[in-house]
């Protein structure tokens, strides 16, 4: 089957490419740009690296802007979806959602209407389980935005490794955060995968912080022979 790859730039959304390549024939990344940096269906931090991550991986990127208003997001994301199933006949929709029903069931939803498969290999996932088999498995990912405590400011650029998974373990017993960051914790940046071709090198980023929340803007990036 061919499928297109609904694509963050974050853990989970590569991480749900990764597996549904073992089966599927992944025929592009399909991204969302939205305007709105609260936008209700969309990862938003360093979207424009999506581009080097579909160098990287050999895979074509259809890319669509939104305005990020809630009642237009899902025109937008249908519109990006059929741009994808007409250039690359795609027979399906991959998504990387979690636990998120406000999400998963839109985009089930835009995929019904549209005729295509919907998939979402790590929904409900053990949360422990799947951190360790993403590290594993040789995925690459830093912390590109914070949005709660007990998260400061030496989380942004922070590797996504195995000392960094102790202490989300450890702020998950404490605090009642999640592991994934599916409730808004943290989210993530992917800099190399199994699937690349290259690496990701960021060759200049700025932080900004207030109030718990602090997100890594990635100025310049370039790639790198692995």
């Amino acid at each position: 089957m061919r499928v297109g790859v609904l694509c963050s730039g974050g853990k989970d959304s590569l991480f749900a490419c990764f597996c549904a390549m073992q089966e599927e024939e992944i025929s592009c990344l399909i991204t969302v740009f939205p305007e709105n940096p609260e936008s209700y269906m969309f990862h938003t931090p360093n979207l424009h690296v999506v581009a080097l991550q579909a160098k990287a991986s050999g895979i074509p990127l259809v890319a669509r802007q939104s305005s990020g208003r809630e009642d237009e997001e899902l025109q937008d994301l249908a519109l990006a979806i059929r741009e994808a199933r007409e250039k690359y006949r795609i027979d399906g929709v991959v998504t990387g959602a979690l636990q998120s029903v406000y999400q998963s069931s839109r985009v089930q939803r835009t995929c019904r209407d549209l005729g295509l498969w919907c998939f979402n290999p790590l929904w409900y996932a053990d949360p422990g389980s799947y951190m360790e088999t993403l590290i594993s498995s040789g995925f690459r990912a830093i912390v590109s935005a914070v949005g709660s405590e007990p998260f400061d400011p030496s989380w942004l650029g922070r590797s996504l490794d195995l000392s960094a998974l102790l202490d989300l373990r450890e702020y998950a017993e404490k605090y009642g955060t999640s592991l994934t960051g599916e409730g808004g914790e943290y989210e993530t940046l992917v800099l190399d995968a199994p699937f690349f071709r290259q690496s990701i090198v960021i060759e200049e980023a700025e932080t900004c912080w207030r109030n718990y929340r602090g997100v890594l803007r990635v100025a310049r990036a370039r790639l790198e022979e692995k």
